[in-house]
């Protein structure tokens, strides 16, 4: 426990943030109850002013914190979880670039990004790797398919997490597929524009077009180069990002990606020496960093993708994965604008449940130790 007063100037990730919220994010020891005490006694103050716990900071500020305030039995630190050897290898060999706001990662096929039934082994399970007792443990900010290999962000710390999830639900970050296709689309480059909704009797697990009730859908593609008419080698570019957008929209033009049996079935295998691993990857990331400028990402293809790549006879050299010039996503209808702020919303009140609870509990435990008013019986 601290008997001295501390002083915290405030660091640019933690930008706008309420003061609250900043002692739930750097100082969980310290509940929220004590510090709504301190701020009504003038015990904190920022850049020498008095203040409340709404209100926000501003990089650069000073905040004064006084001595005590831990509570009994709380966690200073996040736990870490114990990884073996193995996994601290996995875990390493992904990282394909490190910022001071992410942590980008390679992932390959067959890594689910998260775990659920029957999923044990995943990306966020390994996310103890990246960093220390003294540090918040890094985190997801959006997801790749268990098949889909290349590029995969994670947020270094909860204001980053904040910063780059606004760039994907905004649709502001760019992101360039590669895939193997069966057959050869007629039209070299286009877009495809087709609602998705999830597909009845499949319990989520499954997509498909639905032109009354689905969910705005596009992508962008270009044939970057083909096999004969076996098959087509095409970047894609999602406009929009609803689950298992490329896969459908590419089976529903009857050309599904090489290795996908769930949207394609028979027709997504070639026969000969041709992996029947999926061949889908996320070989580039365009995305704006917290503290201003781009973070620019390339993730090398998997060992099955290459293999595949040179028994068609393709030229890696023909393609940088370059975004394409002047496309923007559509714009969103006031019910896809409605539902991208409750999953916003939804995302920052699972990441900030804990100060949650602590409210409550300061609530209930102020409630049980007030005095009832009045004599015992006197109706009041």
């Amino acid at each position: 426990m601290s008997n001295e007063v501390r002083q915290f100037t405030i660091a640019e990730d933690d930008d706008g943030i309420r003061i609250d919220r900043w002692f739930k994010r750097n100082l969980p020891q310290i509940g929220f109850g004590t510090v709504s005490k301190w701020a009504r006694t003038g015990q904190i103050r920022v850049d020498g002013k008095r203040v409340k716990p709404d209100d926000r900071l501003a990089t650069g500020q000073v905040l004064r914190v006084p001595p005590g305030g831990e509570q009994q039995g709380a966690k200073k630190t996040s736990q870490r979880r114990e990884l073996t050897e193995e996994e601290l290898s996995e875990a390493q060999d992904m990282v394909i670039k490190t910022t001071k706001s992410a942590i980008v990662l390679n992932k390959p096929p067959g890594l689910a990004t998260q775990g659920g039934s029957k999923t044990f082994k995943h990306v966020d399970g390994l996310l103890d790797a990246y960093h220390t007792d003294d540090e918040p443990r890094p985190r997801l900010v959006h997801r790749l398919d268990k098949d889909t290999s290349g590029v995969l962000l994670i947020a270094r710390t909860p204001g980053s997490a904040a910063s780059y999830s606004k760039r994907f639900s905004g649709r502001s970050a760019r992101k360039v597929y590669w895939a193997l296709v069966v057959g050869v689309p007629e039209v070299s480059e286009g877009t495809i524009d087709a609602p998705l909704a999830k597909q009845p009797g499949t319990g989520g697990e499954k997509m498909h077009v639905d032109e009354e009730n689905g969910q705005r859908a596009v992508t962008r593609y270009r044939i970057v180069e083909r096999a004969g008419n076996r098959a087509a080698w095409v970047e894609l570019e999602p406009l929009t990002g609803r689950t298992h957008q490329l896969r459908v929209h590419l089976a529903a033009i009857g050309h599904p990606i090489l290795g996908d049996g769930k949207y394609g079935g028979q027709d997504a295998f070639l026969t000969g020496a041709v992996s029947r691993k999926m061949h889908l990857h996320a070989r580039r990331l365009v995305i704006s960093e917290p503290g201003g400028g781009k973070l620019d990402v390339t993730a090398d293809l998997p060992e099955h993708f290459a293999a595949t790549m040179d028994v068609l006879g393709f030229d890696l050299s023909l393609s940088n994965a370059e975004p394409l010039k002047g496309d923007e996503a559509p714009e969103r209808t006031p019910a896809e604008k409605k539902q991208a702020a409750r999953a916003h919303a939804k995302q920052y009140r699972k990441a900030r449940r804990g100060e949650r609870r602590t409210r409550t509990v300061s609530k209930t435990t102020a409630k049980k130790a007030k005095p009832k008013g009045g004599p015992k019986g006197k109706k009041r």
